[in-house]
C-alpha cells in the first residue's frame, strides 16, 4: 500500500510517498534520489528498487522529493539543506512510527546526504547506492561512523569505481560491507535486478536490529 502526502520540510512542503509492508513494519526507512540539478527524483528507478526491496522485508520505507523537486518547495542548497531536509522525513518516520529502528539511505547525492545525516544523527542502519566518492571532497566523516553501513557500487561507476570504492572501505571502521556489481555504471543500467537484491539480501539480515554501536 502506498500514501502520498507532504511533509512539513525546512525550506516549506517535501512531496512525499509512504511504502507499507504487508504486514506491522519492523523498521522505518528514509530513500534519498540523485542530484536534483542532475534529474534527480525519488520516482528514478533505483529508489524505487532500493524501496521495493526493503518493503518486501519488513519495512515501511518514505521516499521524497528534496527542495526545489516536483512539488517540494524551496530551492537546492548545495548540500546543506538538503541534509535538513532528510531530517524531516526522518522526523515523520517517527512521528508516525515512534519506537520503530530507522534507517536511512539513498543513491548518488542522496547517499552522501543519508550518510552525512546517518553517521551524525546515530541511526540504527545505513546504506549508499552509487556513492560519488569522485565528487565528493570530504570523506573523513566516514572514518568515524560505526552504524551499521552497506554500499553498493557499480563495477564501472564514473564517480567512483570499484577500486577507490575497495579502497575507501577498507579505510572504515566496522561494521561494513561493499557489494560490487559486475559490469554496472554509476546508473545501473541494466543491472537493477542485482542492485534490488544486494538491498533485499542486507534487508533480510534485519541489518537494524544490530546492537547499538559504542560511543567513538
Amino acid at each position: 500500500m502506498n500514501e502520498s502526502f507532504d511533509i512539513a520540510g525546512p525550506a516549506g512542503r517535501l512531496e512525499a510517498i509512504l511504502m507499507m509492508p504487508d504486514g506491522p513494519p519492523a523498521a522505518a526507512a528514509v530513500v534519498c534520489h540523485a542530484h536534483p540539478l542532475q534529474g534527480g527524483v525519488m520516482h528514478f528507478k533505483v529508489v524505487f528498487r532500493a524501496a521495493k526491496a526493503l518493503q518486501q522485508h519488513g519495512v515501511a520505507v518514505l521516499r521524497f522529493n528534496f527542495r526545489g523537486v516536483g512539488r517540494s518547495e524551496g530551492v537546492h542548497d548545495r548540500g546543506r539543506g538538503e541534509q535538513d531536509d532528510v531530517r524531516a522525513a526522518l522526523a515523520e518516520l517517527r512521528r508516525r512510527f515512534p519506537g520503530l529502528p530507522l534507517v536511512v539511505g539513498g543513491f548518488s547525492f542522496g547517499a552522501s546526504m543519508a550518510l552525512r545525516v546517518g553517521c551524525k544523527d546515530r541511526l540504527s542502519a545505513l546504506f549508499a547506492l552509487g556513492l560519488p566518492v569522485g565528487m565528493m571532497l570530504d570523506l573523513a566523516f566516514l572514518e568515524t561512523c560505526r552504524e551499521l553501513r552497506l554500499f553498493v557500487q557499480g563495477e564501472l561507476d564514473q564517480f567512483g569505481g570499484a577500486e577507490r570504492m575497495r579502497e575507501l572501505i577498507a579505510r572504515l571502521p566496522e561494521p561494513r560491507t561493499l557489494v560490487v556489481i559486475p559490469g554496472a555504471d554509476h546508473f545501473f543500467a541494466g543491472h537493477l535486478d542485482e542492485l534490488q537484491e544486494a538491498v533485499a539480501a542486507w534487508a533480510a539480515q534485519r541489518p537494524w536490529t544490530a546492537a547499538a554501536p559504542a560511543p567513538a
